[in-house]
């Protein structure tokens, strides 16, 4: 079980950290520092342990970059994490989230995201840089409609 988290929005001086968890993970740094402002991180005493963010595009958003340390996994911080993000879309009443996931896709079916064909996200969210190749045509695509 982890030691007390606490959860707090990210900070320009937190990329090169939320970065470094980024790479280990494997996932797309492409785009993610513009959006860092709109990041919800998941801190152990002064070490980031956990992040998430999405990109807003107008009532839409891109869920992107969920990422939890490998010796956290499996303890409840990623969904922690979700919760955060989905409580803060559903008082920024954004209108749907959308994401892209190789691996994830069990994982979010329990918030409520489904499946859908990559042209029937809103066009706003495929303009990011996720859509146009940071992640792969094989990802697969998750939309949550809070409407």
């Amino acid at each position: 079980m982890p030691g007390e988290l606490f959860f707090r929005a990210a900070q320009p001086r937190d990329w090169d950290s939320v970065a470094m968890l980024l790479a280990d993970a494997q996932l797309p740094l492409d785009g993610a520092e513009a959006h860092l402002a709109d990041f919800i991180l998941a801190v152990e005493g002064d070490r980031l342990v956990g992040a998430v963010g999405w990109e807003r595009y107008g009532n839409h958003a891109l869920l992107r970059s969920l990422v939890v340390s490998p010796e956290l996994r499996g303890q409840r911080v990623g969904i922690a994490l979700v919760n955060a993000l989905l409580a803060r879309a559903r008082a920024e009443q954004l209108a749907t989230l959308v994401l892209l996931t190789e691996t994830a896709a069990d994982f979010f079916r329990r918030f409520g995201f489904r499946p859908i064909e990559r042209g029937a996200a809103p066009a706003a969210v495929t303009a990011s840089a996720e859509f146009q190749g940071a992640c792969p045509l094989s990802a697969i695509v998750m939309q949550l409609d809070f409407t």
